[in-house]
């Protein structure tokens, strides 16, 4: 990963100084880059080959194609989060937690509860990737305007390791079924949305039985009443960032989410106390060890599409987030700048 981002950071500046040399001289001007499409993508770097040799036109393909060649099995199809659950601890940050989240507003308006059967683990931020895929299929099918999407999604196993950045091997069908289970198992009560009595994030999974090998791969996960509506739900599912399957983290996935919620494409950026991210974390360590973890994080800064900082205004310590997007080109040449200088200290170049 510190090789790939290495490389990212070396083509990102290289073409932000070409292009500023060549046709901007202001200092303030917004740097803007384009959404990358699948098929824009294909186009751009044809079929995917370990040994092939890459030929491009402009420094701006290089740099997607090495994003292209990080795994021969990244799937580059959008996918989607649940804008209503994505800044509370609806999953654990860590993948063995058995104890229960609970979680409440100041205004006691929103509240959660989640827990598992005694001694199992309920579902973790890891295992949520599965529901992101299946978003992703709801929304394509609320996008063509055909027809209402079903609750029960069907896809093929290798199709849904592919869109998790995984390898279809056996050890990957293993873990695949465990969270699956684990999502079902998990016992959701909370006020927000339509949720009555408690229930999971899926009602069922089951492979679907057919005659042939190949029809014994595909995978039938058929979503909770309470999770399809807020799915279904207009404006309420947010396109995530491809590069999220690479975070490893935990709570670096989970600032990520925050951001995508909450910072979005806000010119000004968002900005949380460290008490409020604690708070909407759910995370198990003591403040003071969750305090030092998320400072690491905030800078490492290497979360996908936003930067992080760490700000301390009158001796409290809040994290700001901010989309690249709305940020001048003198702003990301500063950060990138940072994390050069960073990577340097720590004797990686």
């Amino acid at each position: 990963m510190r090789k790939f981002l290495r490389k990212i950071i070396k083509k990102i500046l290289r073409v932000l100084e070409k292009d500023d040399a060549q046709q901007h001289s202001s200092t303030g001007e917004k740097c803007v880059f384009d959404e990358m499409s699948p098929s824009k993508i294909n186009k751009t770097i044809g079929k995917k080959s370990k040994r092939r040799e890459i030929e491009t036109t402009s420094e701006s393909e290089q740099t997607l194609a090495i994003i292209s060649d990080l795994t021969d099995i990244v799937d580059i199809r959008p996918v989607r989060d649940v804008m209503a659950l994505m800044d509370m601890p609806f999953v654990s940050l860590s993948k063995n937690r058995t104890k229960p989240i609970i979680y409440e507003s100041i205004d006691k308006k929103k509240r959660v509860v989640i827990s598992g059967h005694r001694d199992h683990f309920i579902a973790s931020i890891y295992d949520w990737d599965i529901i992101l895929v299946v978003s992703g299929k709801l929304q394509e099918t609320i996008n063509k305007g055909l027809d209402i999407p079903s609750r029960t999604i069907v896809i093929s196993r290798h199709e849904l390791l592919k869109a998790l950045h995984k390898h279809d091997g056996k050890k990957q069908h293993k873990d695949l079924e465990k969270s699956l289970s684990r999502l079902k198992a998990t016992l959701i009560d909370t006020t927000v949305g339509n949720n009555r009595g408690g229930c999971g994030f899926i009602d069922s999974w089951e492979y679907k039985e057919r005659e042939t090998n190949r029809d014994k791969q595909i995978i039938r996960i058929t979503l909770s009443e309470w999770l399809y509506e807020l799915c279904c739900a207009q404006g309420n599912l947010l396109k995530t960032d491809p590069l999220y399957f690479c975070v490893t983290s935990g709570l670096k996935r989970f600032l990520y989410r925050t951001a995508r919620k909450h910072a979005g494409n806000n010119r000004d950026g968002w900005e949380f106390s460290v008490e409020k991210l604690y708070e909407k974390s759910g995370s198990e360590s003591e403040f003071r060890k969750f305090k030092a973890k998320l400072k690491e994080a905030v800078l490492d800064d290497n979360i996908p599409a936003y930067s992080l900082k760490w700000i301390v205004k009158n001796k409290k310590a809040f994290v700001y987030f901010k989309n690249y997007k709305m940020q001048t080109k003198n702003e990301v040449l500063e950060i990138f700048e940072e994390k050069i200088e960073r990577i340097k200290e720590a004797a990686i170049l």
